[in-house]
């Protein structure tokens, strides 16, 4: 059996050298591709596909419009299968949804390639040209935005706006990408990476209504429960953050420009205000899961008021850690007096949409490997984030962009889609994006997740001074806009 340095490798830049052992040392962790099927050689019996996708959500979705559109795959067959049924959205609801995400650039730029994002704009989104993100345990705080406001720094999109459009896109190109909706997976087999006597040579999959059919090569979509990552055996690197986020559509008290992304770490976790429109806005709040039920239990105007002091009061400040922030921002001044950026204050918040208030549990996961032999996992299936950065479906479609390259240029020099070699080139490149991001995401939600005067002090300066040199703060956006 394997130790598994590669989880423990993998997360020590998330200060994590540590993987359960109770859960995962029973497993039989095979090299890559190593994992036999015992069946005979029935490859004639089942349609051989080049790639099947296993989930249709967004990420899903957005690899089978890849993938389809690609002109080096032109001639494969590509099949994408959701468990779930066909979502079409002939007309756009009147009322917002709480699942949302926030699209960078680079996402818009995958979603713009693959047809989705004109079919995205004309239905609904929200740009946003600033962000705000302020400490509820001093007066610090710190902006985002691009060419003094002229440039949108991401946009947020309802998370069944964007499944629709892709959706949309997929209709179209039916020629290169078939699509089996309600079509649930119970069981995958698996082939050998060099072909063995009375052994399959594709990977098997099997849908609960019987059929089965073939790949040279699986992509994993299939989310954070992820059977395809489950029934490989792969091991998972991931805790849970003892917390809860409430989500709710809010309407504010007048109508704004509604701009700006606003986010405000308070010592039981940070809470998030994201606009959809120039009268409502997404609340995304994480906290302890007392404190979540006990949100979900108000009634609509002592939520709202809970709201709204969550944004604006300063019980939490202390009359030291103000004193020592206050000369240290004087200090800088001095030093640089055009930087740093002026404060805004966050719209009230006057109502809450009726049935709109969700709680669910938080967690970060990372799996040890993204590829085996014939298979690749992206999105949720492969990592996990804390909702706090807003990047959890950015990584997504980062890996799908980055497979799309990959597999694209295996096809034009006419190699076989499923080998290990350039999937391993997917694993590499994506792990070291997405393992970074993660690590700085884990690390600020600990490092704001205590009220303690020294740490607190800490962060004052830290983010003051990130505050007041520009180029810091293009850094970190080009790094979250990938």
């Amino acid at each position: 059996m394997h130790r598994l340095t590669r989880a423990t490798l993998a997360f020590h830049g998330l200060g994590r050298c540590f993987v359960a052992e109770k859960h995962v040392s029973a497993i039989k962790i095979p090299s890559r591709g190593l994992v036999c099927a015992e069946h005979g050689d029935d490859s004639s019996k089942h349609e051989v596909y080049d790639v099947i996708i296993s989930g249709g959500g967004m990420v899903g979705s957005a690899m089978a419009c890849s993938l389809g559109m690609d002109p080096n795959l032109d001639g494969k067959k590509i099949l994408l299968l959701e468990a779930g049924k066909k979502k079409v959205m002939d007309k756009v609801p009147d009322t917002y949804s709480t699942r949302v995400s926030s699209i960078s650039p680079g996402s818009t730029t995958l979603l713009s390639g693959v047809g989705a994002w004109e079919h995205i704009t004309k239905m609904r989104c929200k740009p946003y040209k600033r962000m705000q993100v302020w400490d509820a345990c001093s007066d610090v705080l710190i902006t985002f935005d691009k060419d003094n406001l002229q440039d949108e720094m991401a946009h947020i999109v309802e998370n069944d706006i964007v499944v629709a459009a892709l959706t949309k896109q997929l209709d179209s190109l039916s020629d290169n990408v078939q699509v089996k909706y309600r079509s649930k997976v119970v069981e995958y087999a698996w082939p050998m990476p060099h072909r063995a006597e009375n052994s399959i040579p594709w990977v098997t999959v099997t849908l609960a209504s019987g059929e089965s059919f073939q790949t040279k090569l699986l992509i994993g979509a299939d989310g954070p429960n992820s059977m395809v990552r489950q029934e490989l055996g792969i091991p998972t690197v991931k805790w849970n953050y003892d917390q809860s986020a409430v989500v709710a559509v809010l309407h504010l008290s007048e109508p704004t420009e509604n701009n700006v992304a606003w986010q405000r770490f308070l010592p039981s976790g940070p809470i998030a205000l994201l606009p959809l429109s120039d009268t409502e806005s997404s609340l995304v709040w994480s906290t302890s899961h007392r404190q979540a039920e006990e949100l979900l239990q108000l009634d609509e105007e002592s939520f709202v008021d809970a709201v709204n002091s969550a944004f604006w009061s300063n019980e939490n400040q202390s009359e030291l850690i103000e004193t020592a922030g206050s000369l240290f921002r004087s200090t800088l001044s001095a030093i640089m007096p055009s930087a740093g950026s002026p404060r805004q204050l966050p719209p009230s918040v006057a109502g809450v949409g009726p049935k709109t208030r969700v709680m669910f549990p938080l967690g970060t996961g990372h799996a040890a490997e993204y590829v085996r032999h014939r298979v690749a996992l992206i999105g949720d299936a492969a990592h996990r984030v804390h909702p706090l950065a807003g990047q959890g479906a950015n990584l997504g479609f980062g890996d799908v962009a980055c497979l799309t390259r990959l597999l694209s240029r295996a096809a034009f020099d006419g190699k076989d889609l499923g080998a290990i070699q350039h999937l391993l080139e997917y694993e590499t490149e994506r792990q070291r994006h997405n393992l970074a991001m993660m690590a700085a995401i884990d690390l600020m939600k600990r490092l704001y997740s205590t009220n303690a005067a020294p740490v607190v002090l800490l962060r004052t300066f830290g983010v003051q001074a990130t505050n007041m040199v520009p180029a810091l703060k293009e850094q970190i956006m080009a790094f979250a806009s990938k």
